[in-house]
């Protein structure tokens, strides 16, 4: 499911309010959203869990958390492999949506990445480029400082953000892409360190526009800030497969830390 910034920035939101900064407030809870990025590869998704898990060696009904879950997806895959797991989004109507999955070891709660859970994980996964949404950078390695503190002693964290160097190489500039009869006008660029991704269409007679806006964040500016948490990077992955990283050539930035 590649979600580089030329399909799907894939990320799930902050919690909506009246800031219109905050664009994910409006987007993440929009049903267009969903319908723009409802063709993802499930499978390539199942199979990247398949992999971390078993690289993990994550102990039987460890208690893993989904951080910006969205609709539940991957929370739901990880409960189905034995895993005892929390999903957690800003998107109220995303966790409405996951709670019609929930049981007794699968649980959904709106919540912000910036704040440390009372619980602590064994895993916390932050997946398919879910970070860096922020105005405001320090709110970055805030999140960094909030996973480290949610993690059990021996636990593992895992980030799984795009690979700037190889989005921007191949970033298509505009394009029109056409789901469920609507026109979604696409364009991208980078401006003052993000990458951005205009959306415009046209939906009933009514206009919309949305901006999705992700900082373009590099394996160098990650290193910093989880030096600056406390953070021990242990490993870095390219792609799903969990190949190794090159810098120009990979899809993926996958970071494993604890």
């Amino acid at each position: 499911m590649s979600d580089s910034t030329n399909n799907n920035p894939e990320a799930s939101g902050q919690i909506p309010n009246s800031n219109p900064k905050n664009w994910f407030a409006s987007w993440f809870n929009s049903p267009y959203y969903h319908i723009l990025y409802k063709e993802r590869n499930y499978r390539e998704a199942q199979l990247f869990m398949d992999n971390l898990t078993h690289y993990l060696n994550l102990p039987e009904k460890a208690k893993v958390l989904d951080l910006a879950c969205g609709k539940g997806r991957h929370a739901i895959y990880l409960n189905q492999l034995g895993f005892n797991v929390v999903g957690a989004d800003l998107s109220e109507n995303s966790i409405l949506e996951a709670q019609k999955n929930s049981n007794e070891t699968l649980h959904f709660q709106v919540h912000d990445m910036r704040e440390t859970f009372e619980d602590k994980f064994d895993a916390i996964f932050n997946l398919f480029t879910s970070f860096g949404y922020f105005e405001n950078d320090e709110d970055n390695l805030t999140t960094l400082k909030a996973i480290k503190e949610s993690l059990t002693e021996y636990g593992f964290a895992v980030i799984d953000f795009m690979n700037v160097t190889n989005v921007l190489n191949t970033l298509v500039p505009e394009e029109v892409k056409t789901v469920d009869e609507i026109d979604f006008h696409i364009k991208r660029y980078l401006k003052d360190g993000h990458i951005y991704k205009e959306i415009d269409f046209e939906d009933q007679g009514q206009k919309f526009h949305f901006t999705e806006k992700v900082k373009a964040l590099t394996l160098k500016d990650f290193e910093e800030m989880m030096e600056e948490a406390g953070i021990f990077l242990l490993d870095i992955f390219g792609d799903y497969k969990l190949k190794k990283f090159h810098k120009t050539e990979s899809e993926r930035l996958i970071m494993i830390f604890k």
